[in-house]
């Protein structure tokens, strides 16, 4: 097993976003942080705000504030400096195909057309990196995606993400050891 030493949160800069649909991926990294005692501050080099967690295996995290379609960028920058491996990141983003309330871990695969996955992928030449969905749900037309995801969530749909981040952070020991399988089985099987 490959343990987790990078973990991105997608999300958009900046006061008028902070409540939107689009930083799931950003909330998800905050309370992360919480847990792991690591304290996010701007970080220039990188184009993002980030934090690591004490230990003899620190896990980075970091938040773009490159905006979404330009989140490869930080990526690059934090992969490059501390010469991580593709596998041993995790990124946290909002899905538009999962309902508000679940949440899903996978490898690899498409980007959904994510402007943030897309853009990683640009940087790093591979789609391979493991991903944390968290559902936004759809609005039900794509030519409304853009407008519906820059909107905050409905108050039964904040709840039920935020239950998802919840739920999804329990399982943050397996996932920082890699050991994904469990994490998927306990994640996406419901009792």
């Amino acid at each position: 097993m490959t343990a987790i030493r990078l973990i991105v949160g997608l999300g958009n800069p900046g006061r008028e976003y902070a409540d939107t649909r689009h930083n799931a991926g950003f909330w998800w990294v905050t309370e992360c942080a919480a847990i792991l005692r690591a304290k996010l501050q701007p970080e220039p080099r990188f184009f993002a705000i980030a934090g690591r967690s004490s230990g003899d295996a620190p896990v980075h995290l970091i938040m773009p504030q490159t905006f979404m379609n330009l989140s490869g960028k930080a990526v690059a920058a934090v992969m490059r400096f501390y010469k991580i491996p593709v596998e041993e990141m995790l990124v946290v983003h909002d899905e538009l195909d999962l309902p508000p309330g679940v949440a899903r871990l996978k490898q690899g695969g498409g980007t959904g057309g994510h402007n943030g996955l897309k853009d990683i992928a640009a940087q790093l030449g591979t789609q391979s990196f493991w991903r944390l969905r968290l559902g936004i749900g759809h609005p039900g037309v794509k030519q409304d995606v853009a407008a519906y995801v820059l909107k905050p969530p409905r108050s039964d749909e904040a709840t039920l993400l935020q239950d998802s981040i919840a739920q999804s952070l329990v399982l943050l020991p397996e996932m920082l050891q890699g050991d994904f399988v469990a994490a998927m089985l306990k994640l996406h099987t419901k009792i």
